[in-house]
């Protein structure tokens, strides 16, 4: 399968049972959409009340959308939540990959939200998925309200030597000898609460996975002048990718209009539990036009 992100078709299979169960254990009503676009069909969850205000969730690279959507199912609450697998991801959309070097990732959004019949929207972004939004919010501003980006990519970095010996080398450990043991501890510098199903998710994409490493490029003050719309950023103090230490003082940087830049303390890449219900709280309060300016 040398054009595919899979390895093979049996690895490509296993990721495509490991999605549905965890499509399966999502805990809410669900909606499967197929959206065209110009770099192939995207699949899109949808969850929440579909007379409820829209929101557009950009999930995590290099995993899974349903388990990422339902770190904040609770937003569905109270919005109708749209959520696509990302192109060129595990997932059911295109296998596409799209380099970060010029606009293809921000007119992908873009197409995105034109298929789904949304012109101007409120934004989650989650990592990987927190740099694609701020691809379209440079490229297309008037199609973002406003957003909220957790442990986001594309604002600032972390050190490579740490994520090197602190995230590459326990993989490529787990993938010359794949025991217990050995995925845990591949999986503890990323998820704050590694549940099992995350866990084998994780393992799973990386046995089976041709990894992206093209993540969404930096952004810059210039290229976010023009998006005027609130601003809320959420970083993890103990992100060993896009650490609070620096992606905070950068954001305060390069956001017009940041009403909120806070360190999730005791927290990695992926948020604990408790982080991620203050998170979701706030951003519900945030979608609804409540901003408080916090320094």
């Amino acid at each position: 399968m040398p054009d595919s992100i899979y390895k093979n078709q049996e690895g490509e299979a296993e990721i495509l049972a490991l999605y549905d169960e965890a499509l399966a254990n999502l805990g809410a009503d669900h909606e499967s959409l197929t959206v065209p676009t110009r770099y192939g069909d995207t699949h899109v969850l949808g969850v929440g009340p579909e007379d409820a205000p829209p929101v557009v969730f950009l999930p995590g690279g290099n995993f899974m959308n349903p388990t990422c959507l339902r770190w904040f199912l609770r937003l569905a609450d109270e919005y109708r939540v749209y959520s696509p697998d990302l192109i060129g991801q595990p997932g059911k959309s295109a296998e596409t990959r799209l380099s970060p070097k010029g606009d293809d990732q921000a007119m992908w959004v873009e197409d995105m939200l034109d298929g789904l019949g949304l012109q101007r929207v409120s934004l989650v972004g989650l990592s990987y998925g927190a740099g694609l939004a701020l691809r379209i919010m440079g490229h297309a501003p008037r199609r973002v309200s406003r957003a909220a980006l957790i442990s986001p990519a594309g604002v600032a970095a972390g050190k490579i030597s740490r994520a090197l010996r602190e995230v590459a080398v326990p993989m490529i450990g787990y993938r010359v000898k794949p025991t217990s043991d050995r995925l845990l501890r591949a999986a503890r510098p990323i998820l704050t609460d590694p549940d099992d199903a995350a866990v084998r998710q994780l393992g799973a994409i990386y046995r089976n996975v041709r990894l992206d490493s093209g993540l969404p490029r930096m952004a810059t003050e210039e290229e976010l002048r023009g998006f005027e719309g609130p601003v809320a950023v959420f970083a993890s103090e103990e992100d060993v990718f896009f650490p609070a230490a620096s992606v905070l003082p950068r954001s305060r940087e390069i956001f017009p209009n940041l009403v909120r830049a806070e360190c999730l303390r005791d927290c990695r890449h992926v948020p604990s539990r408790s982080a991620l219900i203050t998170v979701n709280g706030y951003i519900k309060v945030f979608f609804a036009g409540h901003d408080t300016k916090v320094p």
